[in-house]
């Protein structure tokens, strides 16, 4: 049996509810999801969802916006720097809204392709001496309340598939997560996860202790992981690709109506569109991992190709450095041997054009901005092996800051531990994750009519 699905990414109009200060790609989604082992319902003809930005919640400023995706680009790379633990949390990925259970209750869960592990905040983390839970906006679930969850043995392959499994006294599954951003524990069960268009019989962590950063779930319920794992999403359903599509975060529709979408199944394709389509494979990561690795392999501002040795961005035994792409984070942040090379060049091809950064920015590299009279920005191409070469137009990589100030965003990664590259970057950009093939393909796009 076929399987195909289809999200289509809205904005939001209600009121902005409160996060931390980070930014961005974070939305309300509803997902469908097709299996052949743990099919509920489900239509083979695809799906078609509608999903809301956060930033659409509130009446964020240009200049907002853009401070918004630097400061939890830094954040989330802090959170992700123990890549031995099986989940990580930001403000910055998509947010499923979906049902669990029989009555079905209601949940939220953010969406990233750098975790697992799908969870979600149980009401027995309320019944200790005091609140082990994170504050979120739906009624905790309930797995007593439901006829459909069961608890997963602590031998069966579904608790050792998670990498820090042990058993419970009544002899069910449980789990412990521990990693940059705080520490989260609970039993491992199965239950029926409802969605817009069908439904599926998932594998999930039922989370009973929670101690994370404030604010890191942004009000959500939990996380669903699109990673490599064998309890990701992705791996759950069988699905052999996905691809999703980023609309200008700056554009004037930007939160009236402009769609994003991701295609989950035999509907992810890039057929769509003139431009060419690029691809890669896929660098092996260190096992266990659930990040995506690309042979980024040289950068080229304007005509210059910098001179940046590829050792500069090669992931190294023992899992040190690398690049990844990440649906969970806004910006760029390159490690100093690539990002200093190409801000010394930004700043000789401006030739004097650059203005300190308005204090509290966070940003780091600024041009003015004079009405009569626009400065000439440098397109920007990222190089990777095999000759596939992504171009960053100027849109791509600046962003007005006010009315006098455009600055560029990305930056260096503060840790040092590798490089990412985000989605500010990958406006109208089309990627394809081809898993079967172990190959990342992508094309310039509109996004906001796919």
């Amino acid at each position: 049996m076929s399987r195909s699905i289809k999200l289509t990414f809205v904005r939001s109009t209600k009121p902005k509810r409160e996060t931390t200060m980070g930014m961005s790609v974070v939305f309300i989604v509803a997902l469908v999801l097709c299996s052949i082992a743990t099919l509920g319902t489900c239509s083979a003809a695809g799906f078609r969802m509608e999903l809301n930005h956060v930033d659409a919640k509130g009446s964020y400023t240009a200049a907002e916006r853009v401070q918004r995706v630097m400061a939890s680009s830094r954040q989330r790379l802090a959170s992700i720097a123990d890549v031995n633990a099986p989940v990580h949390w930001n403000t910055s990925q998509y947010v499923a809204e979906y049902l669990i259970g029989s009555p079905p209750q209601r949940a939220e869960a953010l969406i990233d392709t750098g975790s697992d592990l799908i969870w979600t905040q149980c009401s027995t983390c309320l019944q200790g001496r005091g609140s082990s839970c994170v504050e979120q906006g739906l009624p905790f679930y309930n797995a007593s309340k439901s006829d459909s969850f069961h608890p997963v043995p602590c031998n069966d392959t579904l608790c050792l598939a998670n990498d820090d499994n042990s058993c419970a006294k009544d002899g069910s599954c449980a789990f412990e997560a521990s990693y940059g951003a705080g520490n989260a524990a609970g039993s491992i069960g199965t239950e029926l996860f409802t969605f817009q268009n069908g439904s599926a019989k998932l594998t999930f962590g039922c989370v009973n202790e929670l101690s994370i950063t404030p604010g890191s779930l942004d009000g959500a319920s939990g996380l669903i992981g699109l990673g490599r794992g064998p309890l990701s999403l992705v791996s759950q359903t069988g699905a052999t690709k996905f691809s999703y599509c980023h609309t200008p975060y700056l554009r004037s529709n930007a939160t009236t109506g402009a769609s994003r979408h991701l295609f989950v199944g035999t509907s992810a394709s890039l057929t769509t569109g003139s431009s060419a389509v690029m691809s890669m494979s896929f660098v092996e990561g260190p096992k266990g991992y659930p990040f995506y690795y690309v042979p980024l392999v040289g950068i080229t501002v304007g005509n210059t190709r910098l001179s940046i040795s590829p050792t500069v961005f090669a992931l190294k035994e023992g899992g040190v450095g690398g690049v990844i792409v990440d649906s969970g984070t806004s910006a760029t942040l390159l490690v100093d041997g690539a990002y200093h090379p190409m801000r010394e060049e930004l700043g000789r091809q401006l030739n004097g054009s650059l203005v300190p950064p308005p204090a509290g920015s966070g940003m780091d590299l600024c041009v003015a901005v004079v009405r009569e009279k626009t400065v000439p920005l440098p397109s920007m191409v990222f190089h990777f092996s095999g000759g596939a070469d992504m171009v960053l137009p100027p849109e791509n990589c600046w962003a007005p800051l006010d009315s006098s100030t455009s600055c560029m965003v990305m930056g260096s990664s503060s840790i040092g531990f590798f490089s990412t590259i985000g989605n500010f970057q990958l406006q109208n950009k089309h990627l394809l994750y081809d898993l079967a093939k172990d190959q990342l393909s992508f094309q310039t796009a509109d996004c906001s009519s796919l």
